[in-house]
């Protein structure tokens, strides 16, 4: 495989060419908006999105936090047909970190947190609003390296309470905080675009869930593709009041397999598709993804920061993937965060800028500058290549961290 090394600053570029092609085999799996680790993830997000926007509106930065170690622990439910109701709440673990203070102005992290959380459910999952438990656990203690000498205060521990903004070193120069990973790729195969699809379509807001309210939004699909068949396994909750009785939730769960084959005829158009939905229904029993939420996460069920979709919105194990939680992530300086954002947009512009599949890693050591990775390595498999407008690319992806900051606590990125 053709390969070229070059150095900029402290970064490291490789740029291999001829790489083989993924495999037309597909396996990939997305879960919807009600699952509880895409709860988790997107709470986490809007967390570090309403902290930023309070810092930058009253201090002019966004102050050291981090709240990717969030968890959410199901309550209990009693679910019959047309009723229900919870009989445990649903708690809510806020792990993490963030200043409480700024040249001597409190922040009311935990007003910040208690309402963005109640919102939050309130939009997703109003059902639970009222039945929540949220335990706090956010620290202002600063990472290891602060080194007592003499009657000085070092610096490290004015992170999480600066006297003002200008103890922000990322103000100066903006350093990775961690040794870790961002992988992106493109293109997406007509497979994975399709999944990525249907999900939303039964979990989101679309005039499928519009006009059928016994939708729930704790949608999971497990995908197998091979180019020309798809096995698609799939579960749609349904919620319990809307459901009258065993025939009515038959006959929904046939509504649901009709419009997966409608939609797979659109999008995978010729190929072979097969479904199975709710597999662990046992009608005849009465076990069934009946839920008085549309959410597993109201009997039993955990969700935590990390586990769900990658930035891209997808779980692809046979694509390039790390496991960093990127949501909850402090925007200004987590590599977790932003060199998994901009692998994934350099990949796409590679990607058109060649024609052919991109693959982008970016490998950041702790303390060396963020737009500077240790290591940058991009893979094409093309082999027509102008090395020059690769590297000019990958120059132009180092330059938006600052925008990408900007981007992601004004604008509400997405980002599974």
């Amino acid at each position: 495989m053709p390969r070229t090394s070059t150095t900029f600053g402290n970064s490291h570029l490789v740029i291999e060419t001829g790489a083989s092609r993924p495999d037309a085999t597909t396996i990939v799996e997305r879960k919807g908006l009600g699952h509880p680790d895409t709860l988790a993830d997107h709470l986490a997000e809007r967390l570090s999105r309403a902290y930023s926007r309070y810092t930058v509106r009253h201090f002019g930065a966004v102050l050291h936090h981090n709240f990717d170690k969030l968890a959410l622990l199901g309550g209990a439910s009693e679910v019959r047909y047309g009723g229900g109701t919870m009989t445990a709440p649903v708690r809510v673990l806020v792990n993490g970190r963030a200043a409480h203070m700024c040249a001597g102005e409190r922040i009311p992290v935990a007003e910040i947190v208690q309402a963005e959380i109640r919102a939050f459910f309130a939009e997703r999952l109003p059902e639970i609003s009222d039945h929540l438990d949220i335990v706090f656990n956010i620290t202002r203690n600063s990472s290891p390296g602060a080194v007592l000498t003499g009657d000085g205060v070092p610096d490290r521990t004015r992170w999480f309470n600066p006297r003002s903004i200008e103890d922000l070193r990322e103000r100066r120069i903006r350093l990775s905080n961690d040794t870790s990973l961002g992988t992106g790729w493109a293109p997406e195969n007509v497979f994975e675009s399709f999944v990525r699809e249907l999900v939303d379509h039964f979990s989101g807001d679309s005039d499928f869930t519009r006009a059928h309210s016994w939708c729930g939004s704790d949608v999971k699909l497990m995908g197998y593709w091979d180019g020309e068949q798809a096995d698609v396994v799939l579960c749609v909750p349904q919620k319990s009041r809307h459901v009258a009785s065993r025939a009515e939730y038959i006959r929904n769960t046939e509504t649901v397999l009709a419009e997966c084959h409608r939609m797979a005829a659109l999008r995978i158009p010729g190929a072979t598709a097969t479904f199975r939905l709710n597999a662990r229904d046992v009608p005849e029993k009465d076990e069934l993804y009946l839920t008085y939420t549309g959410s597993s996460i109201e009997s039993g069920d955990e969700g935590v920061v990390g586990r769900g979709n990658r930035v891209n919105g997808l779980i692809t194990p046979l694509r390039p993937m790390n496991l960093e939680g990127a949501n909850g992530k402090n925007p200004v300086y987590h590599v977790g965060k932003l060199y998994n954002i901009a692998a994934q947009r350099l990949a796409h512009r590679l990607h058109e800028a060649t024609g052919e599949h991109a693959e982008v890693h970016l490998v950041s050591t702790t303390g060396q500058r963020l737009d500077q990775p240790w290591r940058i390595l991009v893979r094409l498999s093309s082999i027509d290549v102008e090395v020059d407008k690769v590297q000019a690319l990958v120059d132009e992806a180092m330059d938006e961290f600052p925008a990408l900051t900007d981007e992601l606590v004004s604008d509400g990125m997405v980002l599974s």
